[in-house]
């Protein structure tokens, strides 16, 4: 049987490459995890996923309680079944999207009740429901069930949210059901106070989880802020463990992250930009909305062999991004999320290498630049039609 764990293969300061074994399969990493929230990528198929070499998908607690209900899903197989994704799948535990509901919810020692967002009905979440329900949907990692205050806070504040957090943590970890190749992640809080990082690192470790994630940052502290919290915080999580940066970020946060020691990430970043008209590639971020767009014949990135950038010149996601066709948000989010993993596995082959230093300066040095004005940039063949 498959045990849970994370196998380290390379190092580069405290950057780190390895593999992720689970009951549904290995993850190399330092790896990003596409945003599933409801049981699917935002225009995106499973196939298409798939495509970009994603290894892990995210789903959440909240929402999939809400609608179609998590029993529901169990009924039907499970979430991976459901969504068509045999991989691993790490479920939120639902308690940022409580925490954002404001007047909607109303917090106490035990849990939080709320109202929904999509019809006003009355639910509750405590930290044995939020397992519970990650059981049924057959989460390969669960996470566990905490407030998240918003930033900033005073430290007082933050402290009391810490504590609450981490008394939830060990009723989390209570109910949680052990299985070969199944994890359960705490989540360390106290906003960019070292000490009470420190604390609550205390206390999860004490408690003692298959893997430690990183909440509460990429909240609006500014990246600064998050890379020092980060440098303070991650030497103090047991170096066997996975390390999970919880909704980062862009790729200059995923690349400082990763040089700070994380492993894992999640964000609506590429997905959200890819239905606006932003397309991330090698140097820096294109509106496709610009009229710029509107009669270039060059694909968004000639290093990128996804649909968008092997069928499609720039002229033609301009036009469909100006004509409202749903074809271009499809299309960019495929090649948003295609970046993000040829990012990643590009960090994790310079680690392997031992020449992440390089590789790190390089990445700057050409996010840095004004696209490929003046570069020689040819478009693919396309091969005729049979």
């Amino acid at each position: 049987m498959t045990t849970f764990r994370w196998r380290p293969e390379a190092r580069a300061g405290h950057a780190r490459a390895g593999w992720l074994d689970t009951a549904h399969g290995s993850v190399p990493t330092p790896t990003f995890m596409p945003v599933g929230t409801v049981g699917t990528v935002k225009a995106m198929t499973m196939d298409s996923v798939r495509s970009t070499g994603a290894g892990i998908v995210l789903g959440n607690t909240y929402h999939l309680m809400l609608r179609p209900g998590a029993e529901r899903v169990r009924e039907l197989g499970g979430l991976h079944r459901f969504m068509d994704w045999p991989g691993p799948i790490l479920t939120d535990s639902g308690g940022f999207q409580v925490m954002s509901l404001g007047p909607l919810r109303k917090l106490d020692q035990d849990g939080v009740t709320f109202r929904s967002h999509i019809d006003g009905s009355k639910h509750r979440l405590t930290p044995e429901r939020s397992t519970d329900i990650q059981h049924a949907l057959d989460a390969t990692i669960t996470m566990c069930f905490d407030e998240c205050p918003a930033l900033p806070a005073a430290p007082e504040v933050i402290a009391k949210s810490m504590r609450m957090s981490m008394r939830w943590a060990e009723r989390c970890r209570t109910a949680f059901i052990q299985r070969p190749g199944y994890a359960q992640y705490g989540i360390i809080q106290g906003g960019t106070e070292p000490e009470l990082r420190a604390e609550s690192v205390r206390a999860l470790t004490g408690i003692g989880f298959e893997g430690y994630a990183i909440g509460g940052l990429a909240v609006g502290e500014g990246q600064e802020l998050m890379f020092s919290t980060l440098e303070s915080t991650v030497p103090l999580i047991p170096d066997a463990s996975p390390r999970y940066l919880m909704g980062v970020g862009t790729p200059d946060d995923l690349l400082g992250s990763v040089e700070r020691g994380v492993d894992m990430f999640d964000c609506v970043m590429p997905t959200r930009a890819g239905r606006t008209a932003r397309a991330y590639t090698e140097r820096g971020t294109l509106n496709l909305r610009n009229a710029r767009h509107a009669t270039d014949s060059r694909p968004i990135s000639p290093h990128c062999d996804c649909l968008a950038c092997s069928r499609h010149s720039r002229a033609y996601l301009h036009h469909l991004f100006r004509a409202n066709e749903i074809l271009g948000p499809m299309l960019l989010t495929w090649h948003n999320l295609a970046y993000y993993q040829r990012l990643m596995r590009g960090m994790r082959a310079a680690i392997v290498d031992g020449a992440f230093g390089a590789h790190a300066d390089h990445l700057r040095a050409q996010w840095a630049m004004d696209d490929w004005s003046g570069d020689e940039m040819p478009f693919p063949d396309i091969p005729p039609v049979a």
